[in-house]
């Protein structure tokens, strides 16, 4: 396997054609974002019909990841565009108006979420236009008076943001439930949930889902989110550190930090996380990334991120498959110098813990070509990813959905699903498997996991070392021979 660190790509009118999303793969793309803050179900239909027929013919498991666009504050309609300078001055109704200039150095303008006027305080911040300009809060009451401090011009529809505010409002709104029915519909792998505040939000979005086991990755973005990290964790099933909004909602210095934090803690607990926003957006117009970039990316891999994330690059880009072969050769690259030493250390998390260290301590320590993991939920997996081995771990399945929840997981290369059967069938079968994908070594050496009972999660407790003259006997042997 070239690179451990999987590439998140975001699909719009530059890449959601069939040719381009192949392209997409072939360079390095192990799963796709629809972002549902644009397009319509029938949009995204058609772009989710193009992955499944480009995984077909290339025949490689992708994961796809719906990111619902959740309760994004904006400003409501203009007359026209304000071009606001320091010392104007900006006022905010609870009503729906179309803003207009009331008189020099004076606007009024309307926001979609009216209720977060009423815990706004003087001297908190706004930002407008995404953080673009600041205005500092002097009056509140039925309407809230602002301050403008820097030039810039504000647009229509145009987002907000309140970073010293607890706005405590509904992170699921009813456009985003509906979004939600649409992708356990078409069974996505998983959902990102936006401005999560708390573990409140993720157990909402669970509850949604229906009892259908898509996998809940929790964007974190807000300041209160990284003040309830803990429980968010224990409510979700990965991390997405959201880096646009989290640079506005914090100061931006405490964002490498806070980052870093993150992709620690969820190291920790052994659950994926995606580092977001902004890692090669030169390359939506240039060919190549700036070394600020490279950087960015690189950084985000010796962290321990399981997964890096393009947007426009690669959804409006001029070249979206240049884009993943630049970072999928960061990636490759940083990985030389990853220090997979660091997570033995980690404390395990239960007594199976113990086994899947063991399997990935000793599978480095033989310099073995491989580690041949059938799990039947994919936790087996999660935790051997967890210890961050050096050798690449070829994951089975008995079903295909947990193949593909598997898309996000550091280290880890889906390559099948195995119908139940006598552990020599089922060693039989992952060797075939990865022989006719090319990856096998019959020379070499693996080690291999199941469990007992067949089928049930969390039973792995049998490790076997596959050496060339057994990986023969496997490869050769008949039916009746078992």
């Amino acid at each position: 396997m070239k690179k451990r660190t999987k590439i998140l790509a975001t699909l719009g009118p530059a890449s959601h054609e069939i040719e381009v999303i192949e392209g997409l793969i072939k360079a390095g793309a192990n799963m796709f974002r629809l972002n549902f803050s644009h397009g319509s179900h029938e949009y995204h239909l058609k772009t989710l019909n193009n992955i499944k027929t480009a995984m077909k013919n290339t025949n490689t498991t992708v994961g796809i990841l719906q990111d619902i666009s959740g309760p994004k504050v904006r400003v409501g309609d203009l007359k026209e565009p304000f071009e606001l300078n320091r010392g104007d001055e900006i006022t905010f109704l609870k009503d729906e108006i179309v803003g207009y200039k009331r008189g020099d150095k004076d606007y009024v303008v309307s926001i979609n979420y009216p209720d977060i006027l009423d815990k706004v305080k003087v001297d908190e911040y706004i930002y407008l236009y995404d953080g673009i300009i600041r205005a500092k809060v002097i009056e509140i009451g039925l309407e809230v008076k602002a301050r403008i401090e820097n030039h810039g011009t504000l647009g229509s529809r145009k987002g907000i943001n309140f970073p010293n505010t607890v706005i405590d409002i509904d992170v699921i709104t009813k456009k985003d439930e509906k979004d939600i029915a649409w992708g356990v519909e078409n069974q996505v792998d998983y959902f990102a949930i936006s401005f999560v505040q708390n573990a409140k939000d993720m157990r909402k979005a669970r509850n949604l889902l229906n009892g259908y086991k898509g996998k809940l990755i929790a964007k974190i973005e807000k300041f209160d989110a990284v003040e309830n990290i803990d429980e968010i964790i224990d409510a979700s099933d990965g991390l997405m550190v959201a880096r646009g909004d989290l640079g506005i909602e914090v100061p931006y210095y405490d964002v490498p930090t806070i980052q870093k934090m993150l992709i620690k803690k969820a190291n920790l607990k052994g659950i994926p996380v995606i580092t977001a926003t902004q890692m090669l957006l030169s390359m939506t117009q240039n060919e190549r990334a700036t070394r600020a970039e490279i950087s960015d990316v690189a950084n985000a891999v010796l962290d321990g991120t399981d997964v890096v994330m393009l947007s426009e690059e690669s959804a409006v880009g001029e070249d979206p498959i240049n884009v993943v072969d630049t970072m999928h050769n960061i990636i490759a690259k940083t990985e030389d110098i990853y220090n997979y030493d660091k997570q033995y250390k980690f404390p395990y998390l239960d007594e199976f813990d113990v086994i899947q260290s063991t399997v990935t301590k000793l599978a480095d320590d033989l310099k073995a070509n491989g580690i041949l993991a059938l799990t039947s939920s994919g936790k087996s997996a999660l935790k051997m990813s967890r210890y961050r081995p050096k050798t690449p771990i070829f994951t089975f399945t008995h079903k295909k959905k947990v193949l593909n929840s598997l898309t996000a997981v550091w280290g880890v290369e889906p390559i099948g699903t195995i119908k139940e059967a006598q552990a020599s069938k089922m060693f039989q079968k992952m060797l075939k498997a990865l022989d006719e994908k090319g990856l096998l070594n019959r020379n070499g050496l693996y080690v291999a996991t199941v469990g007992y009972p067949i089928g049930m999660p969390g039973s792995t407790n049998t490790i076997k070392i596959l050496t060339p003259s057994e990986i023969e006997y496997y490869l050769n042997f008949k039916e009746e021979e078992i």
